[in-house]
């Protein structure tokens, strides 16, 4: 019976069990919102594509401000 109650007080393993449930948490997240993510990331480099070809109009073959 000591055993037993020596094991139901036992904390060792408590930090393992938190950072893999965050893990799975996170994981779950990732899969439920895996499209939105891919839109939000999608929009946000043709943003840059786009504005990038706004800066290089401003400037010269040699990387110089046109004026």
């Amino acid at each position: 019976m000591q055993v037993y109650r020596q094991f139901l007080e036992d904390e060792a393993g408590m930090g393992t069990v938190e950072v893999i449930l965050i893990m799975v948490v996170l994981v779950g997240l990732v899969v439920i919102f895996k499209k939105q993510m891919g839109d939000l990331v999608k929009k946000i480099f043709q943003k840059i594509n786009s504005d990038s070809g706004t800066i290089l109009s401003y400037m010269g073959g040699d990387g110089t401000l046109l004026s």
